[in-house]
Parts: structure tokens; C-alpha cells; sequence
């Protein structure tokens, strides 16, 4: 089962291991031999060729080139885009590159959308085609060493009240077996909770395993749960432990649990109840002694009274909770923070530096994508001005949305006396004034991610389905 969690970037490969997917042997042959002396090449030739494959494989390649056109249907491009699903699915931060003949703009557009980090025409330019690959290896190595640089001890890094309550509350919820629920917005670090709730227990010898449960769809998310037996349904070609199993006496890590189906949500109560499940395909019942540590940056009691999560699910994982602070929250704690990820995303020997003014404007801005957007921000200005002052000017041509009249406090009673005026003018609908914000989130949203739908669903902090949904709702252009 270990093929289906994100490795470091060489994992448990010699060299980076590259998956290559194309059905033309002349194509594999020739950049087999290019690409070869640096990579750990794996190939296949049709999306059922690669599933076979990486049944066989110990871990998921963290890098892929993809062509469109597969068999059995090698003049289309449907077999491409379903394995593009199927791989990320599989492993959330796989880099895809697609390298194909099928380069129209529609085409690229879909791949993008559906996940892959590149498109790449064929015939391709070798140089061209190795500097892709090496950047992307890149991008790889840089989020590895963020997670290896914020192993839990630095991981929270900041001075303020809240994030010291944050650590108190962590120690006290640490030693006990029952599970903890962690809540917060999207980007506010709550698998950091998780890792730091996992590393201050007993348990932080035995493993650490995390699964999205927004990633897969209802069957292949219950196989990953709880394993399978041989032919228990199509493709499954061996017996495979699931989640529960492979954590062992460890933690097991349930992110966006507002996503799980309800039909393994009574799964997962008699677990957290017994210890009891199945494997697929199997009658005979084992037992986890897993923790379970979940997280979502939904309300959940909505949903509960929505019918859309069990109540006595709710209140089995909600035992202990843990409400992680919006980055807003923590005073001037984004500025440590902005040190820490200079560090980690440096780029050559100099980084740069924020004047005064900068760092004032920063402390005063509201983050509506938390700490992951403080990163990107450090990214694109390490990338931009290495060695360089930055003053207030460098910085707003960073910040990643200008939605609404002031993002600083700064102007709050402006943004009041706004309000009072449109209330008391005429023809004011509330309905028609949420609906007007919600297509100008989502818009700002497909611009920052440049139409993915997935990476703007991350950054609504909605699942995929529920923002294709409200882009027809409101008749926009939907990402091809």
C-alpha cells in the first residue's frame, strides 16, 4: 500500500523515479535513453499497462510524463486525462508533465485543470524537455524540505497568545488514545497540528500516515482505508492492507473528514468505537489500534444538521477539538513566519530583505489564504528580488487577492460606514449581495490558479464538485 503515499522526492528510489506513459516505443526507447542516467524510469503503454505497473512499483513515482493519446483509443485524448485522475488521485502531489501530439488550447487548458504542472508538445525539444523535468524535480525538493525544516518542533513557529494556547492545548491532547478533531480555516496549518499532536505522544515512534478523504471517490477511498483481499473488485489483482492496518499502533490522519461518504462514515464510527473492520472482500474482522486524528475547515454540526455527517460520528471524533488561529490571529507572527520560509525557499546565497513599511503593511494584512498564501508570497519575492530591499510597493504586487475595499485593518471603520450606506439605500437584497461576493471569490480563485479547478477549490476551501456546482450556478465560464 506504500504506492499510494507521497515520497520524498527519490523516496525509496536510488534517483528520482520518472513514470513515462507513452504507446509509441519509438518515443520510450529514444527518451529512455536520454533520461535514463538520471532518473529511475518506469514505463507502460496504455493507462491499463500503468496500473499494472504501480501494483508492482514500492511507492507512486513523485514525477510522471503522460501522453494524451493511449490506447485503446490512441487518436483521442480520453485515456490521458483519466489517468491524469487516476494518478493524483493516487498521490495528491505527483508532478505531471503531459507530453503529447493533442496540443490544442482546450486540451492544455483540461490538463492543467485536471492537475498536471505542464504541457509539453511533441515532437519535443530535448534540452527543453530535461530543464522542465529539472524544474519540477525543483519544486519537488523545495516542498520536501519544507516538511523536513518544520519538523513539529519549529513547525508553529510564532510568539503571540494564540499560538501559545495552540501549543498548551496540543501537549494536554497529546498523550491520551482518544481521537482529536483539529478545525480551522483552509491554510492555517492543521496537518502541522496533526504531525505535532502525533510527535509529542507515546505513539511518535510508530508511524504517521495522512490521506485526504476529498481525493478519492467513495470505493477507491475504502480500499485505501481498509485494504482489500485479491478480486474483491476490478484491478484488484492482490491482496493490499489498508490505512488502519499499515498505522498500526501509530496516527492516522483523516483531512477533509467533511468529504467522507456517509456510507464509510458508519465504517469509520465502528472503528473509532472498537477498533473493528474489514477488508474488502474478506469476513473475518481485524482490529486498529490506530489514533485517529481528523481535520476540516468546514462546520461540521451544519452538516450534521444537514444530514450530510453522522451525528454520533461527530461527537465519537469531536472528543477533543482543536481550533487552529487564522494567520490574522497571531499578531505579528507572520513576519517570524517569513524568515522561516526565506530559509527554506532560498534561492542562491542572497534572499531578500522587507523594509520597515513592508513589514508594518504585512503585520496589518488579513491572509484569506492563511500561511499557504504567506509562503507563495516568500516564493515569489525570493524568486523576484534576491538580494534585494522590498518595500510596500514589491509586496502588494504579491499579495494574492484584492477582493473587498481594505485587506488591512487599517479602514475597518470605512468598510462599516460602507455597509451602513448600502442598508439604508434602496433595493438592497442580501441574497443578490453574497451572490455578487461569491462570484467575485471564485473568479479571484481561477485567476490565482490559473483555471485548475482543484487548486481553486483548495483555495475556496471546497471540494471540486461543490465549486463546478456554484460556477453553473452562477453562469460563469467553467474551466474545460
Amino acid at each position: 500500500m506504500s504506492e499510494n503515499r507521497s515520497e520524498t522526492v527519490t523516496g525509496v528510489y536510488a534517483k528520482p523515479a520518472l513514470l513515462l506513459v507513452d504507446d509509441d516505443p519509438l518515443i520510450v526507447n529514444s527518451l529512455s535513453l536520454v533520461l535514463d542516467s538520471d532518473y529511475e524510469l518506469h514505463t507502460a503503454g496504455s493507462r491499463k499497462e500503468t496500473r499494472v505497473l504501480l501494483q508492482k512499483l514500492p511507492a507512486t513515482p513523485s514525477l510522471a510524463l503522460v501522453d494524451l493519446g493511449l490506447p485503446p483509443k490512441p487518436h483521442s485524448h480520453e485515456e490521458g486525462f483519466e489517468l491524469i485522475n487516476e494518478l493524483i488521485a493516487l498521490n495528491p502531489d505527483i508532478k505531471i508533465l503531459v507530453l503529447s501530439g493533442q496540443g490544442s488550447k482546450t486540451n492544455i487548458q483540461h490538463a492543467l485543470t485536471l492537475g498536471a504542472v505542464d504541457f509539453i508538445n511533441k515532437p519535443c525539444d530535448i534540452p527543453l524537455l530535461r530543464a522542465r523535468l529539472a524544474h519540477q524535480i525543483m519544486m519537488l525538493e523545495a516542498e520536501s524540505s519544507e516538511r523536513r525544516a518544520v519538523p513539529v518542533g519549529d513547525s508553529l513557529i510564532g510568539e503571540s497568545q494564540a499560538v501559545r494556547n495552540l501549543h498548551i492545548l496540543i501537549r494536554q491532547f497529546a498523550d491520551t488514545a482518544f481521537p482529536v478533531l483539529i478545525q480551522g480555516e483552509s491554510g492555517c496549518g492543521k496537518e502541522l497540528v496533526a504531525h505535532y499532536v502525533h510527535e509529542r505522544s507515546p505513539r511518535q515512534g510508530e508511524p504517521f500516515l495522512s490521506i485526504n478523504c476529498a481525493a478519492f471517490s467513495a470505493e477507491l477511498l475504502d480500499a485505501q482505508l481498509f485494504g482489500h483481499t485479491k478480486g474483491a473488485f476490478t484491478g484488484a489483482t492482490a491482496n493490499r492492507a489498508g490505512f488502519f492496518e499499515e498505522a498500526g499502533e501509530g496516527s492516522l490522519f483523516l483531512d477533509e473528514i467533511a468529504d467522507l461518504p456517509l456510507q464509510l462514515q458508519s465504517k469509520l464510527l465502528r472503528v473509532l468505537e472498537n477498533g473493528e473492520y474489514y477488508r474488502l472482500g474478506e469476513t473475518q474482522p481485524r482490529t486498529s489500534r490506530a489514533r485517529i486524528i481528523a481535520a476540516t475547515n468546514r462546520e461540521l454540526i451544519a452538516q450534521v444538521r444537514a444530514g450530510e455527517f453522522r451525528q454520533d460520528l461527530y461527537h465519537r471524533l469531536g472528543v477533543l477539538t482543536i481550533n487552529v488561529p487564522p494567520l490574522r490571529e497571531r499578531e505579528r507572527d507572520c513576519l517570524l513566519m517569513v524568515e522561516h520560509f526565506k530559509q527554506v525557499y532560498r534561492i542562491g546565497n542572497n534572499t531578500f530583505m522587507l523594509d520597515r513599511e513592508a513589514e508594518d503593511y504585512l503585520a496589518k494584512y488579513s491572509f484569506p489564504g492563511n500561511v499557504r498564501e504567506l509562503r507563495n508570497i516568500v516564493i515569489r519575492l525570493s524568486a523576484k528580488h534576491a538580494g534585494k530591499r522590498v518595500g510596500i510597493a514589491e509586496l502588494q504586487n504579491e499579495l494574492e487577492t484584492s477582493i473587498g475595499p481594505d485587506l488591512t485593518t487599517e479602514g475597518a471603520g470605512d468598510q462599516e460606514a460602507s455597509l451602513e450606506r448600502e442598508l439604508t439605500g434602496r433595493a438592497f437584497r442580501l441574497d443578490d449581495t453574497l451572490l455578487e461576493w461569491e462570484r467575485r471569490y471564485i473568479l479571484a480563485a481561477l485567476r490565482l490558479s490559473g483555471n485548475n479547478l482543484s487548486k481553486a477549490a483548495r483555495l475556496l476551501g471546497v471540494n471540486r464538485t461543490t465549486l463546478y456546482s456554484r460556477i453553473q450556478r452562477l453562469a460563469l465560464n467553467a474551466p474545460e
